[in-house]
């Protein structure tokens, strides 16, 4: 237990992550620096296939950067405080082998919204509400909102979120393809504690591949990206897990995963 992190190690492989920094769970520095060590800690158990990450409390999933450590980075900014540690944090995310799945309810603002868009998979509530807030502040979003943002919901509606700084709801979101689904509150958690145990099932190696894959060749060519997906699908061929999932189909059995 660390003072903003806490972890509950779920059934079926799955660890669910909490964010806690009441009472709207900002992203300071020192939070984000406690999420890093944990999520790295977790993507080095082999007994975790899965990370659901959640924001405590019933009012929001992340509401921001913690404002406050504003002024101080002006003065001396340094690559651990707010945009840089978020964009710090989410490139971590997005090069762990283990899936992680966002569960947002409440605010998912600002920072928050873009700690959520560096997950695999996104569940919302269907009244979450989703948004850049930054231009109201006279700044712009500074974590990847105006990167990862256009690449998931176009260059479009990318620019209605940053420049208005309106948010959307988690209903929206799902129209966007902002989130991958969306369920009402009640359900939010144990809706994606569910996904999460049903990726958790899937070989850990051709999961970690999937990723792997998915972040390197997102701004290829076409027939780069197929190159490199063809020389993928033979290293999980090759691999113990590959070996085991044809043997597994071929003798109608469950496939026992190793991760190699």
């Amino acid at each position: 237990m660390g003072d903003f992190i806490t972890t509950e190690q779920q059934d079926g492989g799955v660890a669910l992550v909490t964010i806690d920094n009441p009472p709207v769970n900002a992203l300071s520095a020192a939070l984000l620096d406690e999420l890093s060590a944990e999520l790295a800690r977790l993507d080095g158990d082999g007994g975790v296939r899965a990370i659901v990450l959640r924001g405590a409390g019933e009012r929001a999933f992340v509401a921001g950067a913690d404002i406050k450590e504003f002024p101080a980075l002006r003065e001396a900014p340094r690559e651990g405080g707010s945009a840089r540690g978020i964009q710090k944090v989410a490139a971590e995310i997005e090069r762990l082998r283990t899936p992680v799945l966002a569960a947002i309810h409440g605010f998912c603002l600002g920072g928050g919204l873009e700690l959520a868009i560096a997950c695999d998979v996104r569940v919302a509530a269907e009244d979450a509400q989703l948004g850049q807030p930054e231009i109201k502040l006279g700044l712009l979003p500074g974590g990847g909102g105006t990167q990862r943002l256009p690449r998931l919901v176009g260059p479009g509606r990318a620019l209605l979120l940053n420049m208005t700084g309106d948010p959307i709801s988690g209903a929206q979101a799902y129209e966007w393809g902002l989130v991958e689904r969306a369920v009402p509150r009640a359900e939010l958690v144990g809706a994606a504690l569910e996904l999460a145990r049903t990726i958790a099932q899937r070989s850990p190696h051709a999961i970690g591949v999937i990723k792997e894959l998915a972040a390197e060749t997102r701004d290829l060519p076409l027939d780069d990206g197929l190159r490199r997906e063809a020389e993928a699908f033979m290293r999980c061929l090759a691999s113990e897990d590959g070996q085991e999932g044809v043997a597994a189909f071929i003798e109608k059995r469950g496939a026992r995963w190793t991760g190699r």
